[in-house]
């Protein structure tokens, strides 16, 4: 692959990254704000290391906790991300799952959350919480319900930047011919305007339903 289209192709990869880290920033930003609640949190499974990242982080704790890694099946989140069922607790250091001793490690201890797994089809790729509400208010089930709304949102952020990053990943291999076609394929894309672009993306669809059919 010629240096060129190298950097052209890597240029994009990374642009599409921090476009939808600003997407699961804005995320937890609004869920903070609607919920009137004192944290939001998106930690997104890195599946390499069988761990938890704190991918977006709004409110108390986001200097200390952004970044931060978790083993995956550690405390409520990862209860949340293992089982794929969406969790309120009102009493959160009360709760079997609590894992004290990381959220003592990251600054923040919560008193009570509510959680929902980010899904992508049959795979779970994170979790969303939003953390203690205001004179000790309860979470109520409606409350969940819009959480998971804006959980759906989120995986589909998060689909694509898992996406993108394992394109970045395997631009690093220089001597793979398959990823020089994927290279090419993509930078031709990006050139494309208006009714040649849609109709490429179209045609790419198509192929990748050809290719996951059995």
């Amino acid at each position: 692959m010629n240096d060129r289209l190298h950097a052209a192709v890597a240029a994009g990869v990374l642009a599409s990254d921090e476009q939808h880290r600003s997407l699961l920033r804005s995320i937890v930003e609004v869920a903070r704000a609607i919920f009137g609640a004192k944290a939001s949190s998106i930690l997104l499974l890195d599946e390499a290391a069988d761990e938890l990242v704190f991918e977006a982080v709004a409110g108390a704790g986001e200097e200390s906790l952004f970044g931060r890694r978790i083993p995956s099946s550690t405390g409520i989140a990862g209860w949340v991300l293992v089982t794929r069922q969406p969790l309120v607790l009102d009493d959160v250091q009360s709760d079997p799952r609590f894992a004290r001793a990381v959220a003592d490690k990251t600054g923040f201890v919560p008193q009570g959350l509510m959680a929902v797994p980010l899904l992508a089809e049959e795979r779970a790729l994170g979790v969303l919480q939003v953390l203690d509400r205001p004179h000790q208010s309860r979470f109520s089930l409606q409350e969940m319900e819009l959480l998971g709304l804006f959980a759906a949102q989120a995986a589909i952020a998060v689909d694509l930047l898992v996406a993108a990053r394992r394109a970045r990943a395997a631009l690093r291999d220089e001597g793979d011919a398959d990823v020089a076609v994927v290279a090419r394929v993509a930078a031709a894309l990006e050139r494309l305007e208006d009714d040649r672009r849609a109709a490429g993306v179209r045609l790419l669809e198509e192929l990748e339903r050809v290719l996951r059919a059995p």
